[in-house]
C-alpha cells in the first residue's frame, strides 16, 4: 500500500515537471497510415490533443503500455487521438496491432517523424495540445526504481512495474490539457 502512495504521489510531481518544461512547438508532419491514408498533426490536434506514441513490436515495455493507452482511448474517446508511430521496426506493426484488437491510428513509417522529435529509444510518449505545443514527453518523468527483489529484473518485469506508472501520468497530462482548453 505504501509503495502504491508513493508511485501516485511521484505520478502527481512528475505531472507538474513534465509539463513545466518550456513551452515547444512539436514540429509539424505527415506520415501514411496503415489504412493508405495521410495523417498530417497539424489537422490532427485541430480536433483533440494527440498522444503520439513511439513503438515497436519487439518492445516489452511498449507492450506493457499499450493496454493502458488502450484504456485512455476507451476512456477518453473522441477527446483524446493516439497515433502509434512505429519505427526502429523489423515486424509487422499493423498485424501486430490488429491481432492485439487495439485501436490505434497506425503509422508504420514513423523513423523520420522519431528522430525529429529527438525519440531514439521506445516507448516514447509525448502530448501535443490543440495550439501544437508539446505538453508531455515521457522522458521527463522521474525514473523509478524496481523495488527490491530475489527474481532477475528483466525487461519483461520491468516494463510491468512502470508501464502503470507512466499511463497514470499520461492521464493527469490529458486532463490537464483538457481543463485549459476548456477554460
Amino acid at each position: 500500500m505504501r509503495l502504491l502512495a508513493n508511485t501516485f504521489a511521484l505520478v502527481l510531481l512528475a505531472s507538474g515537471t513534465a509539463l513545466a518544461q518550456p513551452a515547444t512547438t512539436a514540429p509539424d508532419w505527415s506520415l501514411e497510415s496503415a489504412d493508405g491514408e495521410m495523417v498530417r498533426l497539424g489537422d490532427e490536434i485541430q480536433q483533440q490533443p494527440v498522444i503520439l506514441f513511439f513503438w515497436a513490436t519487439w518492445c516489452p515495455y511498449c507492450k506493457a503500455l499499450m493496454p493502458h493507452l488502450q484504456s485512455l482511448r476507451l476512456e477518453y474517446a473522441d477527446e483524446v487521438k493516439i497515433l502509434a508511430i512505429n519505427f526502429r521496426e523489423n515486424g509487422d506493426p499493423v498485424a501486430f496491432i490488429k491481432d492485439a484488437g487495439y485501436d490505434f491510428t497506425v503509422l508504420p513509417d514513423g523513423d523520420e517523424v522519431a528522430a525529429d522529435y529527438g525519440v531514439f529509444g521506445t516507448p516514447g510518449v509525448i502530448i501535443v495540445d490543440q495550439h501544437q505545443i508539446i505538453r508531455f514527453d515521457l522522458r521527463a518523468l522521474p525514473k523509478l526504481e524496481l523495488p527490491p527483489s530475489d527474481k532477475p529484473a528483466g525487461n519483461s518485469r520491468k516494463a510491468a512495474y512502470l508501464a502503470p506508472y507512466w499511463a497514470a501520468a499520461i492521464r493527469v497530462s490529458i486532463d490537464q490539457v483538457q481543463s485549459e482548453s476548456t477554460q
